[in-house]
């Protein structure tokens, strides 16, 4: 067993508290330092190829703990995965996803995984790229409107399961016998939506980072374009589609705080009047405060920006039957957005950086030939003058006598 000191915490090696970036969807076993948790119960969580988890008894009391290669019950033959929680976080897991151990099938847990399990594993494992590039063919063949996705080979290489998408329903007991006759396995078929497609396969995002239905997301909701009009984000199907060509599941994560936030500003349909002119409803700016209003319904005409608060006065003025005289009240400054011109502390971000240096270098110049041009008049002034004169005397000034 290898260790590797790592700060803070227990996370000396793989089994500690820290999470396994390696692994899609990993668990944060933030009970790791707790051993006493490790005996409240005896299921263990068992993750295999990308986002296949299960949940299996320990009926034997083998001494199990994270990170551990186990061969766990399954039909037919065994699976070989890696243990990624044990004790109380187990039995959370379980609540959390609504199973019941009572009513589902128990599968045990065999045994470690020793060197022969090993092998079988990693030779099965090799076979699963060819697998998916022949089955693709042979679907294609049989001209079916589907798509195989991704192929996982059980531990022992006794079956294989293969994970495809399609639009509508397929028959696929053909294609079923001519894969069993070819790869010479079990065969089992398992449906998927393009967004499983794009967990199990993994990739980077338009931001940079790990698609989130790779790294952490079990539940994906619909998407819709709603969602992201509610937002302000420009309809760009382009823009709004992830990898798997649906709408991008980060567009629901700020919609909550967004509709809260959309509470304190009027209805969109509701039309200002004013003495000379009726608005209609352009752009609404959330991190503002602002509202947008033209005196056009289809395009951007006359635009003015009023605060959500002076919004609802005339609204409120016009139920009455009176209208302002100017939909912007110049005396309020909320109604006026405030322009800040970024600019870095030693200015390296400045457009004009090279211009101000300019600019200073120059004056520095001029300041310098002045004071070159200064001293040089004073040292003129200076030629053949003492340094330090005397003081005027009355006698100097009074004219002399002729000598005759």
């Amino acid at each position: 067993m290898e260790y590797r000191l790592d700060t803070g915490g227990c996370r000396m090696n793989k089994k500690g508290c820290h999470r396994n970036s390696t692994q899609k969807l990993s668990s944060f076993d933030w009970m790791c330092d707790l051993p006493e948790t490790i005996k409240e119960t005896d299921f263990v969580e068992v993750q295999f190829k990308n986002t296949r988890k299960g949940y299996f008894l320990n009926s034997t009391k083998i001494p199990l703990e994270k990170g551990d290669m186990v061969a766990v019950e399954s039909t037919p033959g065994h699976d070989i995965g890696e243990i990624t929680l044990v004790g109380r976080l187990v039995t959370l897991q379980i609540k959390k996803y609504n199973i019941q151990p009572e009513k589902m099938e128990v599968r045990r847990v065999y045994r470690k995984a020793k060197e022969a399990d090993f092998e079988k594993y990693q030779d099965a494992k090799a076979k699963e790229q060819n697998t998916m590039i022949r089955a693709r063919q042979i679907a294609e063949s049989l001209k079916l409107n589907m798509k195989i996705g991704d192929v996982e080979y059980q531990g022992d290489g006794n079956k294989a399961i293969f994970y495809y998408i399609a639009d509508e329903r397929v028959d696929f007991r053909q294609l079923i016998k001519i894969f069993a006759e070819t790869f010479l396995v079990r065969i089992e078929m398992k449906q998927i939506g393009a967004r499983q497609e794009a967990g199990r396969i993994g990739g980077i995002g338009p931001c940079g980072r790990e698609l989130c239905c790779s790294g952490w997301m079990t539940n994906f909701n619909s998407v819709s374009t709603s969602a992201a009009r509610f937002q302000d984000i420009s309809l760009n199907p382009q823009k709004l589609a992830g990898q798997c060509a649906k709408l991008k599941c980060c567009i629901n994560f700020e919609l909550d705080t967004y509709l809260d936030a959309l509470k304190i500003f009027p209805s969109k349909e509701i039309q200002l009047e004013t003495k000379d002119n009726t608005y209609y409803h352009f752009k609404t700016d959330v991190f503002k405060g602002l509202v947008s209003y033209s005196t056009s319904p289809n395009f951007g005409a006359n635009v003015l920006n009023i605060t959500a608060q002076r919004a609802k006065e005339i609204i409120a003025m016009n139920k009455k039957g009176l209208k302002p005289d100017l939909l912007d009240d110049h005396s309020d400054e909320e109604a006026k957005p405030v322009v800040v011109d970024y600019e870095n502390g030693v200015g390296q971000d400045s457009l004009t950086r090279f211009d101000t240096n300019k600019k200073r270098t120059s004056g520095k110049s001029n300041n310098r030939n002045n004071h070159q041009i200064t001293i040089s008049e004073h040292n003129e002034n200076r030629a053949g003058k003492p340094r330090f004169e005397k003081p005027i005397k009355k006698n100097d000034i009074e004219p002399k006598k002729n000598e005759e």
